[in-house]
């Protein structure tokens, strides 16, 4: 899609929400996270304010998968963090179903809590090794009072065998099972709350290839079955194309580009997406020894969020050597119903390269 197809970017009332998802389930308006560095203990050292993540908003609309993609230390996860206020944002608001989280008291919040779940990334560490897989799952209906013992029983084995756990294998510690076998556990865990979010952080990245596939089949019947909303938190670009169905890119704490997946995937505006989505390998070992790759140079770090104008231009093909972007960062805007990009030169590509390019 070139910039003349664009055409007028339409203003948005609010970055990120499609008219719609007005009615979303989950809100995110504006999400800051700073950490400051530096200047204390023995060693001391110069204070530094690091921008974890930068301005971030978006919506999840009930029952649909949300992404959230982008390279290691992109911010990702601490989204994840401060959307369930495991972590505090800076600033920001975060709306789950109507409420204010900012505005909860403690109390409130842990009730919330139950109808907001997580399956963290590394079910080797995630599970108590002490405890068995039954009083794993049976754990967090204590802590949310829910005291009566046959309910409790009734639905922890419900949901260790909808998860595929067999009655044989409730009472064995985690480190019984397979690695794909634990984050099954993870997940009864975090449903037998039956919540209404499930923020899945990396849940399939440290599985081999085979079990990736079986978790996430897992995934996708239970959404269907439960009626779930997903913050699909990934790297892995195939993996998010087959599961996700919108996604925002994120760099360094701040959202590059935002749309339902297959305009993502088939036409996307921003450089840094072209440059991962060319990085994706391809099937088809001709066609991959053939294509071209955008080559981006030097690395992602905390501080060149910090620098003038554009957060990506010190590493950007397109708009490295331009004045604008230098000077001033390009806000979020919707160039295309539903589809929204922070870039100055939006669906212009490197020199050279057009999209899906074969070496000659």
């Amino acid at each position: 899609m070139s910039a003349a197809e664009i055409g007028n970017p339409v203003q948005p009332v609010e970055p990120g929400l499609r008219a719609e998802h007005r009615d979303s389930l989950l809100a995110v308006r504006g999400l800051r996270k700073t950490y400051t560095t530096g200047g204390g203990g023995l060693l001391g050292g110069e204070r530094r304010t690091v921008r974890a993540v930068d301005g971030v908003s978006f919506d999840v609309a009930r029952g649909e998968t949300f992404g959230l993609v982008g390279e290691s230390g992109c911010g990702k996860s601490t989204v994840a963090r401060c959307v369930l206020h495991l972590i505090n944002p800076t600033e920001g608001e975060i709306r789950f179903d109507g409420v204010d989280l900012g505005s909860l008291g403690h109390d409130e919040l842990r009730k919330l809590r139950r109808r907001m779940q997580i399956v963290f990334q590394d079910p080797f560490t995630s599970l108590d090794p002490r405890m068995t897989a039954y009083s794993i799952v049976d754990e967090p209906l204590g802590i949310h009072g829910v005291h009566d013992r046959e309910e409790r029983e009734r639905r922890v084995e419900e949901m260790l065998d909808l998860v595929g756990i067999t009655p044989e294998q409730m009472d064995r510690r985690p480190f019984a099972f397979s690695g794909g076998q634990r984050q099954r556990i993870g997940l009864a865990r975090a449903l037998v709350l039956n919540p209404d979010l499930v923020v899945l952080d990396e849940p399939v990245s440290a599985l081999d290839v085979s079990i990736q596939a079986q978790v996430l089949n897992l995934l996708r019947d239970l959404q269907a079955r439960l009626g779930l909303t997903y913050l699909f938190i990934v790297h892995d670009l195939t993996i998010a194309e087959y599961f996700c169905d919108r996604l925002a890119v994120l760099y360094l704490g701040a959202v590059m580009e935002l749309g339902d997946r297959e305009t993502l995937f088939r036409a996307p505006l921003h450089p840094y997406t072209n440059a991962l989505l060319s990085a994706v390998p391809l099937p088809d070992p001709r066609r991959e020894r053939r294509r071209k790759r955008i080559i981006i140079k030097g690395e992602a770090s905390p501080q060149s969020g910090a620098v003038q104008g554009c957060r990506f231009r010190p590493r950007c093909p397109v708009g490295q050597d331009r004045d604008i972007c230098r000077q001033s960062e390009p806000p979020l805007q919707e160039k295309a119903p539903g589809h929204w990009a922070a870039c100055h030169f939006a669906g212009e590509l490197p020199t050279g390269w057009e999209a899906g390019a074969e070496k000659s």
